[in-house]
């Protein structure tokens, strides 16, 4: 792939400052770890992400859409084409039985689930502690102490090469961390969504945070991470596989397995993507040989590698 396959031009002329070249990722991510892009086209709403995917799909350039930059391993390397940084974060309560929230896919997960809080509204709590944006949740199917998005989602509005549809959640094709957009199987990327929610008070709502957003700290570690590594095997964690490899506190470069939970890879600090895979590649090595069980990663590697 040429930079002639990227219509730098176009977005520019659309997008203005909004449109940089040779931008770094790292900034972007969770794991504060990745390359540069191409390009990185910075939206802001819902209309602005419409217009840029068009453009994107008319050249046939290649693309990453990024949102909190959680769950992703970007590589030294960084993104060939376009980086569409999604920034869109309109939200709008509705009064109703059940009540309900529209968010724009920018929308920052945790930030929305206290804001239901604040209204007394429950039904996100286990979001309050989930990194990344509601466009990330709905096309990963995240999920968190018991909760998920196939439980909350009612229908998200998607653009598709044939304009925009809405998706009802029997429509996702939900699985365990996926979704048919998390599988490919359509070319299309979030837009909104509506989630479902229930009366409550500030007070209930409030503490049942404060237990998850405890639990949290407790079991996993602060510091620059992708979130969970590895999904979850039937019946286990991948964690508990981990640390009986004995593997809990190993490192390479600045990359390190967390001491306190086996699945949280922590960037000690200028950690390249290389030793990131290095250690997810000893890591499902080690479990493999020792146990016979094939860890599939949860979290997306993008980029040259």
């Amino acid at each position: 792939m040429t930079m002639s396959a990227i219509p730098v031009n176009e977005l520019r002329l659309r997008f203005g400052e909004a449109a940089q070249e040779n931008v770094l990722l790292a900034p972007y991510t969770s794991a504060r770890i990745g390359g540069p892009a191409d390009i990185l086209v910075m939206v802001k709403s819902a209309n602005e992400l419409m217009d840029v995917m068009t453009v994107l799909w008319e050249h046939e350039s290649p693309y990453y859409l990024l949102g909190g930059g959680s769950n992703v391993l970007i590589s030294d390397k960084g993104i060939r084409g376009v980086a569409v940084l999604n920034r869109a974060k309109d939200v709008r309560f509705e009064a109703g039985n059940p009540p309900s929230v529209w968010c724009e896919a920018g929308v920052i997960f945790s930030n929305l689930a206290n804001r239901c809080a604040s209204k007394g509204l429950s039904g996100l709590e286990w979001a309050a502690t989930v990194p990344g944006t509601i466009g990330g949740a709905v096309y990963g199917n995240a999920g968190a102490f018991g909760g998920d998005m196939a439980q909350n989602l009612i229908w998200a509005d998607v653009w598709t090469v044939n304009g925009l549809e809405r998706f009802s959640v029997d429509q996702m094709g939900y699985g365990y961390r996926t979704s048919l957009l998390k599988r490919g199987e359509m070319k299309a990327i979030v837009l909104s969504a509506v989630l479902r929610l229930k009366n409550s008070t500030k007070e209930d709502v409030s503490v049942k945070i404060e237990q998850f957003s405890e639990r949290r700290k407790a079991a996993q570690p602060p510091g620059a991470s992708m979130g969970s590594m590895f999904k979850n095997p039937v019946g286990d964690h991948a964690g508990r596989l981990i640390e009986a490899a004995g593997l809990k506190g190993t490192r390479i470069g600045n990359a390190e397995i967390s001491t306190l939970h086996g699945n949280f890879f922590i960037n000690h600090g200028e950690t390249r993507a290389s030793d990131v895979r290095e250690l997810i590649d000893l890591t499902r090595n080690t479990v493999k040989q020792k146990f016979g069980v094939e860890l599939e990663l949860e979290v997306e590697l993008v980029g040259d590698w």
